[in-house]
């Protein structure tokens, strides 16, 4: 035990400068809300608010002045799909990260990816399953909490509820118990039961996968019936916990749509059907092309067309959301790649049809409002003063956003200028 805490401690980071009141000056200011950016506005924060926006700021006495020539300041982003206790494929395998890597080690990381993932200017994840590291990304988001180490406010989904046999690792000999990457369940008992204890142990949202494949190189199929997963968002929402469901066939996001689901994962084998009924009932979309891609270049695409058929598959169906009028999640499932690179899922929306305003308002206050945080999203009177400044001008140039300069979270100075 001394050891692990020795292994933390170790990665943790000073603690953030002690807030003070801080007047913000950039070049310009994107809100979060309006396409265009306000030049020559101003930002006042004192504690953790914002408590002025706009043109001809003064100074109030003992305010701390910073200057951000050339800058774009904008609300700290939103990162709608991640696993902090993942990392990149290429790195080592998904079965050999659930199966083999300690606890510790894995919890280790995480705290590493949550404080780059802060640093890269996004000050809240939702983290969408811990894939076999049980209730650990309770205790991560507890640590951020109580200022134990670096990174942003996070809403964790815990395990994750699978069908019985429709997940993984897979690959043994059958009737051998093998870790699991999420909690399996059967029936819609199961699924409530699963559901409740999920809830119980501290999960902001109940994840559920409504398709899978039953083994390694079968095809992705239906798995959860539409009671179940049924089962599973009443139990959720009478909690008042949002519902995020991994569907990636027309069937499976179907039924997760008639089911109650909140948000549709991945999506790829969207139609223009299944996308038309996501519109008409509310429901958004985080499309996770970077997902994609990135394992699409483990396996040797140079990024070149013709893209190999998964990635072809995803644009397409990004594209008939699009088309559909989908309101749109900004996640990329990061863990798949690196964390602090979660910009590249805002650049291959950007590539794939979205003007780069309406990425950014996805970012902010578009993945605010999906996920219901009414108090950060966008730059105004009163919101969180969970803040950052690029670069250039990202309604231009959707890239700027790797270029952070700083960032402020609660009104603290967690990466100076």
């Amino acid at each position: 035990m001394h050891r692990i805490l020795l292994i933390i401690a170790s990665l943790i980071l000073a603690a953030p400068v002690a807030a003070e009141p801080l007047l913000l000056r950039p070049a310009r200011v994107f809100d979060g809300v309006n396409p265009q950016p306000h030049e020559g506005w101003s930002v006042l924060v004192d504690g953790d608010r914002i408590t002025a926006a706009g043109p001809s700021i003064a100074a109030p006495a003992g305010v701390r002045i910073v200057e951000l020539p050339g800058m774009t300041l904008m609300p700290g982003m939103i990162e709608g799909h991640s696993h902090l206790f993942l990392h990149p494929y290429n790195e080592t395998s998904w079965d050999d990260q659930v199966l083999n890597e300690q606890l510790a080690l894995r919890t280790a990381r995480a705290v590493v990816h949550a404080r780059q993932t802060l640093e890269a200017g996004f000050t809240t994840a939702r983290d969408l399953g811990t894939e076999g590291a049980g209730f650990a990304d309770v205790g991560i988001k507890q640590a951020i909490d109580q200022g134990i180490v670096p990174g942003p406010r996070l809403l964790v989904a815990t395990k994750a509820i699978v069908a019985r046999g429709a997940y993984g690792p897979k690959g043994f000999e059958p009737g051998v118990p093998i870790p699991q990457g999420a909690e399996e369940a059967s029936g819609v008992e199961g699924v409530v039961r699963a559901a409740r204890d999920q809830i119980g142990a501290g999960a902001d949202v109940l994840k559920m996968y409504a398709d899978y494949r039953y083994g390694s190189g079968q095809p992705t199929v239906p798995t959860l019936s539409q009671a179940e997963l049924a089962a599973g968002a009443a139990v959720a929402h009478d909690a008042a916990r949002s519902v995020s469901v991994h569907a990636s066939t027309a069937e499976g996001m179907r039924r997760a749509v008639l089911a109650g689901a909140d948000t549709i994962e991945h999506g790829y084998g969207g139609t223009a059907a299944t996308f038309a009924l996501m519109k008409a009932r509310g429901v958004a979309l985080c499309p996770t092309l970077a997902a994609s891609d990135a394992v699409a270049r483990y396996r040797g695409w140079n990024g070149q067309d013709p893209a190999p058929a998964a990635v072809t598959e995803s644009r397409r169906a990004f594209r008939l959301a699009l088309e559909a009028g989908v309101t749109m999640c900004m996640g990329g499932d990061s863990g798949v790649y690196a964390h602090g690179s979660n910009a590249r899922e805002m650049e291959l929306m950007a590539a794939y049809g979205m003007r780069p305003d309406d990425v950014l308002i996805a970012a902010t206050s578009g993945n605010a409002r999906i996920f219901r945080l009414a108090d950060r999203g966008s730059i105004r009177v009163g919101m969180l003063a969970d803040l950052v400044a690029v670069e250039g001008d990202p309604t231009r140039d959707i890239a700027a956003v790797r270029k952070v300069r700083m960032v402020v979270k609660g009104g603290q100075l967690v990466r100076a200028p």
